[in-house]
């Protein structure tokens, strides 16, 4: 007779909890081979690398080779963290009874579909395969550098802001000797994927080498140990390299904060041009329209915008393929879900495989049991370890600026609109977090970012 539902969740939670204990007591994770080797199933051929030290593994070459050839296999064994099963090449699912089979025909080498409230990873394919990340990137280096300075601040951009963008880099139309906000600043990054106004802002918080050493440190402190920061802006470079599992973490960090929300959900803004003289010898500086990338929150001639879709960030270059991470909320229910490099070439592949995996998502939640988690940030993995202990004001899960109930408070609706930025507003608000204490005693971080419904203001035709 199989055991109910709750007694699989309470193990599954159990055995989450001795993988969490583990990480954060002995610091060892698997450090995959190569795809160019392609390991046999039973291959051993494994290094060990400690997570705190991992800035020592951009010096590896296996990182970058891990995500190039088109017929790469993904490694025999990769990190566990979240979940054994996460681990684990192939498709993890738990199907039963009642839960929907998953969607035909998906390409992507890696991808995974996961409650963003919750945490519960409800299905995945290679989670923890280190690929080159492209543009997604930038996700993390939002969530690094969004609280530097308020909105308002102004910058006059100088030549050496915009030194060693990459060839073919994308860019908002960022000029020299004129000066724009960092709200202008953020909407280039996420609507255009801006390289130019991502070496701006690495530029006003001190260059690209100190960027890229937070990026480092903010991922390891979201325990997305898998990723490493080369290029702030996501530009191809040697030994760059994350998961559809971090990218997935990354964001889900991101959405706690107002500001990563409002950009990542606004459709369309206006952007500052070049000054230039008029007719009458007068210096005018006009603006121009941008508009959001994603596909799934602008549409295109062959991908309609999906229902609920609130960002996040896509990207596509010529070493990662096409990658994107999207949030989505549907009936209360809000999902996100990453998709790496699809290997089958059509128009916009990334967002339609993106569509089925949410649409099935929709249909399974509540339905099939998780094969994972998305642990939480790993100071607050160590405030779990003490009863009572929660989140400071303002970080992720804490009673911060979007925070106004109480600890385990239900969702309310939020109806605020981005302003500046053509009307296209926030898409997320976030209340507080829970501890849930387990059985013998043990705790474990289960934390719950409540997201409000998504208040879509559909672009016009």
């Amino acid at each position: 007779m199989p055991a109910p539902k709750n007694s699989i969740r309470r193990s599954l939670l159990v055995i989450s909890t001795i993988v969490l204990s583990t990480v954060l007591t002995a610091p060892v994770a698997l450090a995959a081979p190569s795809p160019s080797s392609k390991p046999s199933a039973g291959s051993s051929a494994t290094a060990t690398a400690d997570p705190s030290k991992k800035s020592k593994k951009s010096k590896d070459s296996k990182d970058s080779k891990e995500s190039k050839g088109s017929k790469a296999a993904p490694p025999a064994k990769m990190s566990t963290v979240g979940g054994t099963r996460l681990g684990q090449a192939g498709t993890q699912v738990n199907l039963a009874s009642g839960v929907p089979v998953l969607p035909k025909g998906l390409s992507a080498r890696s991808w995974i579909v996961a409650d963003a409230e919750s945490g519960e990873v409800l299905a995945a394919h290679n989670a923890h395969w280190r690929l080159a990340p492209a543009s997604t990137l930038k996700m993390l280096f939002a969530d690094t550098l969004l609280p530097k300075w308020p909105s308002s601040t102004e910058h006059k951009v100088e030549s050496s802001d915009l030194a060693g963008i990459g060839s073919g880099s994308s860019m908002v139309g960022i000029k020299e000797d004129e000066t724009y906000t960092v709200h202008d600043l953020w909407l280039g990054v996420f609507l255009r994927s801006g390289n130019d106004a991502v070496r701006v802002l690495a530029a006003m918080n001190g260059g690209v080498e100190s960027t890229v050493k937070e990026m480092n440190e903010h991922a390891e402190e979201l325990q997305a140990f898998d990723t490493v920061v080369v290029s702030p802006d996501g530009y191809d470079a040697e030994g760059q390299v994350s998961s559809a599992y971090d990218l997935t973490l990354i964001a889900r960090s991101g959405l706690q904060k107002k500001d990563f929300r409002e950009y990542a959900s606004t459709v369309r803004a206006d952007f500052p041009g070049e000054t230039k003289k008029n007719k009458k010898g007068k210096k005018v500086r006009e603006s121009f329209e941008i508009q959001n990338t994603n596909r799934l929150l602008s549409g295109d001639y062959d991908v309609p915008v999906y229902q609920g879709i609130a960002g996040v960030k896509n990207g596509n270059t010529t070493n990662a393929g096409a990658t994107f991470t999207g949030v989505a909320e549907q009936d209360g229910r809000v999902l996100l879900v990453t998709v790496m490099n699809p290997e089958k070439k059509e128009s916009n592949g990334v967002y339609k495989e993106t569509a089925k995996l949410l649409d099935w998502g929709f249909k399974a939640a509540g339905k099939v049991d998780p094969v994972g988690e998305l642990v939480p940030p790993g100071s607050d993995a160590q405030a779990g370890a003490r009863p009572g202990a929660g989140a400071s004001p303002g970080e992720a899960g804490g009673a911060g600026e979007d925070a106004p109930g109480a600890v385990g408070s239900k969702p309310v609706a939020s109806a605020a609109a981005g302003s500046g930025a053509g009307g296209i507003g926030t898409a997320l608000a976030v209340t507080g977090g829970v501890l849930v204490l387990l059985a013998g005693g043990a705790f474990l971080v289960n934390r719950r970012w409540p997201l409000p419904d998504l208040v879509r203001r559909r672009p016009h035709p």
